[in-house]
């Protein structure tokens, strides 16, 4: 699979888009002036419980002056501690070091983790969590590789987890970033001891930097940029981090075809906030975001089959699944979705269209779900909420 990543600046936004086979599998966005913004997803910081709500197990802590963020007691059990108010494990003025685990969503509130990461191109360290494991996404022989390689630095400090993106990497490349990684860690810790509450002990590099590390490897040709600017940033970015990578660096210059033109990134982004999506044997998907899950309703539309054909029914489905997975991708959909299919009287139907669904979801960089189909025919779905969803994004002015 050939894969290109595109940056470009668009009325006052940044977009970042991920081509697979010269199509558009990815869109994100993020205005000039959020990037200066706090708090940003990754940053960390030492900050001061602010409340605790024991019937919830869960905590507010303050990272700056009235920005207060979720934190659960019970997905964290071990906590850096920077200054302890109390002899309970927890108490209300404690600093301790988290780090942005969620970005602001609508009305909640960010939400915070004591379990540090510190993300490279082949791994992730985490501290507080001490499992050695490996991308599930990785052939049986590459992840027992990998691992071997990741627990000669096992510690009762951090954890290793990784990435696919290592698949195929050499152990030398692969020793050199985690050495980077665990020394990353242990000099923050060092230095938060010294720091004073609200400090900002790590920023998080900017969204369209951050994708650098976080899109698939395997394929990746070109990094093409138009902005001068973002790509002197971008340059120096490699250069620190991902040398090997500065080759497929171009600076797109054609002022007569514009970046966003030449891919038709702004009909990608004006397609992906639209509530209806047509497919081509006539029938459509709606997608519609609630506050608390997405519904994704699959419909005949145009399509002549007739109401109790099951074999066209399930042609229907297949297809709906295939642009469904591409759908909640693209628009960066996540939390809990709800697909309505056509309904199936055939089980054996019904059990080919979710094993080809769950197959789908599964290319999914982000980790995603078929949890499974409900007594009235809808199939859930989960994908990690880490950022927002394309549709806020875009309209956030």
């Amino acid at each position: 699979m050939n894969r290109k990543l595109v940056i470009t600046k668009l009325e006052g936004k940044i977009l970042t888009a991920m081509l697979e086979d010269e199509g558009i599998v990815e869109l994100h966005c993020t205005s000039v002036e959020e990037q200066e913004g706090l708090p940003l997803l990754g940053n960390i910081y030492v900050g001061k419980v602010k409340n605790i709500v024991a019937n919830i197990n869960a905590a507010f802590i303050e990272i700056a002056n009235g920005v207060e963020c979720y934190y659960s007691i019970l997905d964290n059990p071990v906590p850096i501690f920077t200054k302890k108010a109390g002899k309970k494990p927890l108490c209300i003025g404690d600093e301790l070091l988290v780090q942005i685990s969620k970005e602001a969503v609508k009305t909640k509130a960010p939400s915070v983790s004591s379990k540090l990461n510190f993300t490279g191109k082949y791994a992730v360290l985490t501290s507080g969590d001490t499992r050695i494991g490996a991308s599930a996404k990785l052939p049986k022989e590459e992840k027992e590789r990998l691992i071997e390689i990741a627990s000669s630095y096992a510690s009762d400090k951090y954890g290793i987890i990784m990435r696919t993106n290592a698949k195929e990497a050499s152990e030398e490349v692969l020793r050199k970033e985690l050495s980077r990684l665990i020394q990353e860690c242990e000099s923050l810790i060092r230095a938060a001891g010294t720091r004073v509450c609200f400090s900002c002990l790590q920023r998080a590099p900017k969204q369209y930097l951050a994708e650098l590390k976080n899109i698939y490897q395997d394929g990746l040709t070109e990094i093409i940029i138009e902005d001068l600017e973002i790509y002197e940033e971008v340059k120096a970015y490699l250069q620190k981090e991902q040398p090997e990578d500065l080759e497929k660096l171009r600076l797109y210059a054609d002022k007569l075809l514009p970046l966003h033109k030449l891919y038709s990134i702004e009909k990608h982004v004006e397609d992906a906030l639209k509530e209806y999506v047509w497919m081509k044997s006539g029938s459509y998907l709606v997608i519609q975001p609630t506050e608390a899950l997405t519904v994704i309703d699959v419909n005949t539309g145009k399509n002549i089959a007739k109401k109790k054909d099951d074999s066209a029914h399930l042609k229907i489905n297949l297809e709906a699944a295939k642009e469904a997975a591409k759908q909640i991708r693209l628009r960066n959909l996540s939390g809990i979705i709800l697909v309505d299919f056509i309904n199936m009287d055939k089980k054996e139907y019904t059990e080919q269209l979710l094993e080809e669904f769950a197959k789908l979801l599964q290319r999914d960089p982000i980790a995603t779900t078929l949890v499974d189909m409900t007594k009235l025919q809808l199939v859930e779905v989960t994908r990690k909420k880490v950022r927002r969803p394309l549709h806020e994004t875009i309209r956030t002015k």
